[in-house]
């Protein structure tokens, strides 16, 4: 099939995009450490792993599309199950980054973490036992579909219904605090940006049709720049929210720019 439309090169193009762009944010998450205190780092670590697990799902899927492209199946089949490993476990640095900011126990943050381990290695056992059906190359991409009920469900109720039901809820938890809006901004938006990009990519996975599945990467790729515009807002950003005044006004010098720490706290004004 190398005489397929260049469509699908628009398709691994954006895997492209999204990787160069997660992974660049990884880098420079990682390059601002400093910044943060000994209390932030855990959150901060499990974001950089976050950024750099979608990458690492949308290297070989990228190389996967221009396989495609040149008719190659066996190395678009191959390329699939790589890219499953890294997208098996996109929820472990999640959850972690949401107990840890809820509860600020890094040991409980890894007890939870290790159970969603232990669910996204029995996803990937159910599909290598099971296989893959296709693919099914079409203008706009390269499909397969998962041969097992098992791993589709356990994926969806265990790996996706429950990180998304912590986002929504820390979300409700931001929406009932008063803080700054600086705050509010540097954790709610990326909490939006990170949700994008954790349901498309399901979306992604499990898409039957071409046009679906370039649409659900477009999107992870919005979410990618939502999220580095979150920790890195321009300055007209941050003047029409008013967070750029926050930043000079000297009562919020006091508060540390993390919402963990912020939360701590209120909890402990409270007392």
């Amino acid at each position: 099939m190398t005489g397929m439309s260049s469509e699908i090169l628009l398709n691994g193009t954006i895997c492209i995009a999204i990787t160069l762009s997660s992974l660049a944010f990884a880098w420079v998450l990682s390059r601002n450490n400093e910044g943060y205190n000994g209390n932030s780092k855990p959150a901060l670590f499990s974001l950089i792993i976050f950024w750099t697990i979608v990458g690492l799902t949308y290297l070989p899927t990228a190389a996967r599309m221009f396989a495609a492209h040149m008719g190659n199946q066996e190395a678009d089949a191959i390329l699939y199950f790589i890219a499953a490993i890294p997208f098996a476990f996109v929820s472990v640095p999640l959850v972690f980054f949401i107990i840890y900011v809820i509860t600020g126990s890094i040991r409980v943050g890894e007890y939870i973490a290790l159970i969603f381990t232990i669910i996204g290695t029995a996803y990937l056992a159910f599909l290598y036992y099971n296989g893959i059906v296709g693919p099914i190359v079409t203008e706009w991409g390269s499909i397969f579909m998962i041969n097992s009920d098992s791993a589709i469900n356990l994926y969806l109720m265990g790996l996706f219904v429950i990180p998304t039901s912590m986002i929504l809820g820390l979300l409700l938890l931001i929406m009932l605090q008063r803080m700054p809006k600086r705050i509010r901004y540097r954790t709610a938006l990326p909490l939006v940006a990170i949700s994008f990009v954790f349901d498309f990519m399901l979306t992604d996975m499990i898409a039957i049709v071409d046009v679906m599945q370039v649409f659900a990467r477009l999107f992870v790729l919005i979410g990618t720049v939502l999220a580095y515009l979150a920790y890195f807002p321009p300055t007209t950003v941050q003047e029409k929210l008013g967070i750029k005044n926050e930043l000079d006004n000297i009562q919020y010098l006091s508060i540390d720019p993390d919402i963990e720490l912020f939360l701590k706290g209120n909890e402990e004004k409270s007392e």
